[in-house]
C-alpha cells in the first residue's frame, strides 16, 4: 500500500533531527529502473517554494532516478540561498546514491526534492545533508511507510495507496491535513507505477487524475506554496498500458489519497461532500461546489450540526454560474430542505450527527456535474494555526 508496492522503486525515512522530538523528517525514493519517467504538477501560488522551482525544472527534462524530501521547514520565502540549499540537497542525494550503487550514475538534474513545514526560515543543512545519507543507507524494498511517516507535518497519520492493472500496479504516499486548497494538487505526494509508460503519457494521466481529485479538496480555501505531485515509472513490468488503462489506475490512487487527507485535515470534526449537478458545464460545477466549501458561516453551521440551508444558497449565489435562484435544489444527508430557492422538508429531519456529509445542490441549469470535498471548521482547526509557528 505504498510507493514501493510497484517493482522497481526502493524508500526510506529516517530522522535527521530536523523536528524537535527525534521524529523522522527525511524520506528518500528511489527509482531502480530499468526506465525512469517522470510528470508532475505544482501549486500555481506565485509565491513558491525553492524545492518546487526546482523541481519543475527537473521534470521539464523527462527523468527522475530519486525524490528526497523534507518535513521540519518547507524552504519556501528563503530567496536565493534557499534555492541553493536544494540545489545543493540534490547534487548531495545525487553524489551519495551514486557512490552507494555506481550504475545509477546521477547527477542533480537526476534528483527532485520536496519539502514541507514552516515557511520562511533556512534548512539545517547540517542536519538534512546527513540525514539524506542516512536514508540511504536505509533504502529498502519494504521501505515505503516509513518514508510516508517522515513527510508528515500536522498529518496525524501517514497517507498510503496502491492500484492494479493487469500485472503492474501504482502506488503512493501524501501528505496533508492544512492549506489544502488547490490550484493544481495540494499538498505533497509521490506516484509510482512499474508499467512502462514515457513522460508523456505519465503526464496526461496525472493530470487527468489530479483534475477530479487533489484539484476537488478545498479544507480550508489556502493554498501552499509547496504543492507537489510526481509520478515515476519504472516499467520493471514490462507491461505497457494504454491511457486509458493507465489514468484509471493513476486517478483511483489519488482519489483515495484525496480522501485520506480531507479525513485527517486538521481539527475536522466532518468529511463534507459538495456534490453540484444540473450546471451549465462542469467549471460552473466546480465553482459553486467551491464557494460553498469556503464559506465559513457553512463550514461553521456543520461542526455545529446545524443543517443551515440558506447559508448554503447564500455562497451558490455568489458565483457567475449560470443558473435561477429560484429554482435551486438543496439536499442535506439526503433531506431536500430547500426546493425551488426555499423551505422544503423539515430541517429537523436532518442527521448530522455523523461524520460523513453529502450536500446535494441541483442547479436545474444543464446537465454538468462535479464534487468538491471539504470538511468542517471546527475549535480544534482554530487552536492548532493559531500557534503553528510558535
Amino acid at each position: 500500500m505504498t510507493v514501493t508496492a510497484p517493482r522497481g522503486f526502493r524508500a526510506a525515512g529516517v530522522a535527521a533531527g530536523l523536528k524537535s522530538g527525534g521524529a523522522t523528517d527525511v524520506a528518500l525514493v528511489v527509482n531502480d529502473g530499468p526506465d525512469a519517467g517522470v510528470a508532475g504538477v505544482f501549486t500555481t501560488n506565485r509565491v513558491r517554494a525553492a524545492p518546487v522551482r526546482w523541481t519543475q525544472q527537473v521534470v521539464r527534462g523527462g527523468v527522475v532516478r530519486a525524490v528526497v524530501l523534507n518535513s521540519g521547514g518547507a524552504n519556501a520565502c528563503t530567496g536565493p540561498a534557499g534555492f541553493q540549499d536544494t540545489h545543493a540537497t540534490a547534487e548531495h542525494t545525487a553524489a551519495a546514491l551514486t557512490a552507494s550503487s555506481p550504475r545509477l550514475r546521477l547527477g542533480a538534474g537526476d534528483v527532485a526534492v520536496c519539502s514541507t513545514g514552516l515557511i520562511g526560515e533556512r534548512l539545517p543543512m547540517d542536519k538534512l545533508l546527513p540525514g539524506v545519507r542516512t536514508a540511504i543507507r536505509a533504502l529498502a524494498r519494504d521501505g515505503g511507510p516509513a518514508a510516508a511517516e517522515a513527510i508528515m507535518t500536522t498529518d496525524t497519520r501517514p497517507k498510503t495507496t496502491v492500484a492494479r492493472g493487469a500485472g503492474w500496479s501504482v502506488g503512493g504516499m501524501a501528505k496533508g491535513a492544512g492549506m489544502l486548497a488547490p490550484g493544481m494538487a495540494t499538498m505533497l505526494c509521490v506516484l509510482t507505477t512499474d508499467a512502462v509508460a514515457g513522460p508523456e503519457l505519465l503526464d496526461a494521466a496525472l493530470r487527468a487524475a489530479t483534475r477530479v481529485t487533489f484539484d476537488r479538496v478545498d479544507s480550508d480555501g489556502c493554498m501552499s506554496t509547496n504543492d507537489t505531485v510526481l509520478l515515476l515509472s519504472s516499467g520493471a513490468s514490462g507491461v505497457e498500458p494504454d491511457e486509458a488503462e493507465l489514468t484509471a489506475a493513476v486517478t483511483a490512487a489519488c482519489h483515495d489519497l484525496a480522501q485520506q487527507l480531507v479525513a485527517d485535515a486538521e481539527g475536522a470534526t466532518k468529511e463534507v461532500a459538495i456534490e453540484v449537478v444540473g450546471a451549465a458545464d462542469e467549471d460552473d460545477a466546480v465553482e459553486v461546489g467551491r464557494s460553498v466549501a469556503r464559506n465559513n458561516l457553512v463550514k461553521t453551521a456543520l461542526f455545529g450540526n446545524d443543517p443551515n440551508w440558506g447559508r448554503i444558497l447564500a455562497a451558490v449565489g455568489t458565483t457567475a454560474a449560470a443558473f435561477d435562484p429560484d429554482a435551486v435544489d438543496v439536499a442535506v444527508n439526503g433531506i431536500w430542505v430547500c426546493r425551488s430557492g426555499a423551505a422544503a422538508e423539515d430541517r429537523s429531519k436532518v442527521d448530522l450527527t455523523g461524520r460523513d456529509v453529502t450536500i446535494r445542490i441541483d442547479l436545474h441549469a444543464g446537465a454538468a456535474a462535479a464534487t468538491i470535498w471539504t470538511n468542517d471548521l471546527s475549535h480544534a482547526y482554530v487552536h492548532e494555526n493559531s500557534a503553528y509557528s510558535t
